[in-house]
């Protein structure tokens, strides 16, 4: 019983010290500040986990993800979109502007092979707090055009 209390104490004292950092300004949330291990884990732990569990849409029956159309459409969608400009493309560079994101956003084609079609439609729709992308579905898009932006 004594070491459950102790553990207790230590939990609390943990957490005070925790609040305390946070809440008292010490925690820098400058972009140039490189955020501590523990926080960038979390924070990577968080947004997968998210992902995988929100992720269930599928693409309507009439669209086909491989189809020469609906990757040209998705591809016009993406530049149309402002994708490119944290992104890049195939001979298209991201904009400078994107260099100072933290995270700094994917490359894509390193990306595309670890998500399913599913969570990169979920990805592009809601956005990701925190990380500079937006949810594209708040922007207008509807999603037969965010289904092209994943074919592409």
């Amino acid at each position: 019983m004594r070491i459950l209390a102790v553990i207790g104490a230590l939990a609390i004292v943990i957490g005070l010290g925790a609040a305390a950092f946070f809440f008292g300004g010490f925690y820098s949330v400058a972009a140039t500040a490189e955020d501590p291990a523990v926080v960038t884990w979390a924070l990577t732990w968080v947004r997968t986990v998210s992902i995988d569990r929100h992720a269930d849409d599928q693409p309507p029956a009439s669209f086909n993800i491989g189809d020469a159309a609906a990757v040209q459409s998705g591809a016009k969608a993406f530049a149309a979109h402002g994708c490119t400009n944290c992104h890049g493309a195939p001979g298209v560079n991201w904009a400078k502007f994107s260099e100072g994101l933290h995270p700094d956003p994917p490359d894509l084609k390193d990306v595309v092979d670890q998500l399913s079609p599913a969570q990169l439609f979920w990805v592009v729709k809601n956005g990701i707090n925190m990380t500079g992308m937006p949810s594209f579905a708040l922007a207008g898009a509807k999603d037969d055009e965010i289904w092209s932006i994943v074919a592409s």
